[in-house]
């Protein structure tokens, strides 16, 4: 309906244009943002500040570095004033993009900088795991008299749960209340159950949520059972399941999870269990999409859908791949797939994973040493995670994923994360 009266209006000002595209950003039309926003240039208006904040957040949640670059140029070069608001916007972009180093460029070169920025900078250090560095900026902000806020240690609390340093992720928590008067609020205790859950301390984390203060949410007790996969512990897993499928019945990655879970411990009949009760509340689990910018344009693959018009190359370049790397030790993991269907169906299934066909389109179209970068929607499964940590030695790329939780940077065989 807004659309359809922009379209109308005899004449639209700045203004007009502001709002539309901030409209779009801001109910995650990402795309439509910065479609109108070529539009707004091609009829050579100048956008404002305000404008190139929207365009350039959208940039950022499609992992569109190219496109995030020129916006960069265009403040530039159109003499905007790189304020507060739109100095933040620009780390964010970059580090979402998977280029932190240049995400703390542009931070280094704000004339000014609140809290707000500084969370921003030590929010992308922490999805990329480089939790060292993100406590570093953390003191720097502290000691130059800004008093960080309650985000502030979500962000700083997930850097030291990716970057497992656990002691100090837990003295953190202890300093919110007792240096800077913050009571911890449920994502913060949320971190510290995936802190001690990452580190293989799952006794003590679901002790520490038993023993909260505060009630814990489906979040909390899903950090758990998220642990419980990595180190193959069953049996907390199961008492954490019975406590969060209640909690949100419509909720398919609990279910998957936890089949999951009894999957890698042979117990084959609670995984019949789970898949029933999924069958009988009609849970389905969400489709997963990987985007990938090339030549400045985003392309969006989904499992099974064959409307990318390469799409035959694609999937060409995919069985190549795939050839190449069973020769280097690749065997399908099937234990992540979805478990209503045979083994021979669940490994097609798994070789046409979204974002293993954007990394053959990548490969398609672009060259070394110039990084693949992929944003997906959900987590990448441990197959996905296997196979193109052989991509990258196999063939000597670098790709950078960008999942639901943190950034994987694949390089020679090896990821960031660490596998976990």
């Amino acid at each position: 309906m807004a659309r359809e009266l922009f379209d109308r209006m005899p004449e639209r000002n700045l203004v007009t244009w502001s709002t539309m595209i901030n409209g779009y950003a801001k109910n995650n039309c990402f795309e439509k943002a910065v479609e109108l926003f070529q539009i707004l240039k091609d009829k050579g208006i100048k956008a404002n500040e305000t404008v190139m904040v929207s365009v350039i957040s959208s940039y950022a949640h499609l992992g569109a570095i190219e496109l995030g670059e020129k916006a960069h140029d265009y403040v530039v070069k159109n003499n905007l004033s790189l304020n507060v608001i739109l100095g933040t916007a620009l780390v964010d972009m970059y580090a979402r993009c998977g280029s932190i180093e240049k995400a703390i460029k542009v931070f280094d070169q704000m004339p000014e900088r609140d809290v707000l920025s500084w969370t921003a900078l030590i929010a992308g250090l922490a999805m990329h795991g480089y939790a060292e560095k993100a406590i570093w900026f953390f003191s720097k902000m502290v000691n130059s008299g800004l008093k960080p806020r309650d985000i502030t240690f979500t962000y700083l609390l997930s850097a030291c749960s990716h970057g497992g340093l656990v002691e100090k992720g837990l003295e953190l928590f202890e300093s919110m209340k007792r240096d800077y008067g913050i009571e911890p609020r449920l994502e913060h205790y949320g971190c510290v159950v995936d802190l001690l859950g990452r580190a293989g301390k799952l006794a003590e984390a679901e002790k520490f949520v038993l023993e909260m203060p505060v009630k814990p949410n489906a979040p909390i007790w899903g950090a758990l059972l998220g642990a419980c996969r990595i180190h193959r512990n069953a049996e907390i897993a199961e008492r954490v399941g019975n406590i969060l499928i209640p909690l949100l019945p419509e909720h398919s990655g609990y279910y998957v999870l936890l089949s999951n879970i009894y999957a890698r411990t042979n117990r084959w009949e609670n995984v019949e269990t789970m898949r029933q009760m999924m069958k009988e509340k009609g849970v389905k689990k969400p489709p997963g999409y990987s985007l990938i910018e090339v030549d400045g344009k985003v392309h969006n693959f989904k499992m099974g859908d064959k409307s990318h018009p390469e799409i035959e190359m694609i999937e060409r370049k995919w069985d190549e791949i795939l050839r190449k790397i069973r020769l280097a030790g690749y065997t399908g993991n099937t234990s992540d797939a979805l478990f209503d269907i045979d083994e021979e169906e669940k490994e097609n299934a798994l070789h046409r994973h979204s974002e293993k066909l954007a990394i053959a389109y990548g490969i398609m179209r672009t060259e070394a040493p110039v990084p693949i970068r992929i944003v997906k929607n959900l987590r990448v499964c441990e197959d996905c995670h296997t196979a193109t940590k052989l991509i990258s030695k196999v063939f000597g790329r670098e790709l950078i994923v960008r999942d639901r939780n943190r950034f994987h940077h694949f390089r020679e065989g090896s990821c960031s994360c660490m596998d976990y």
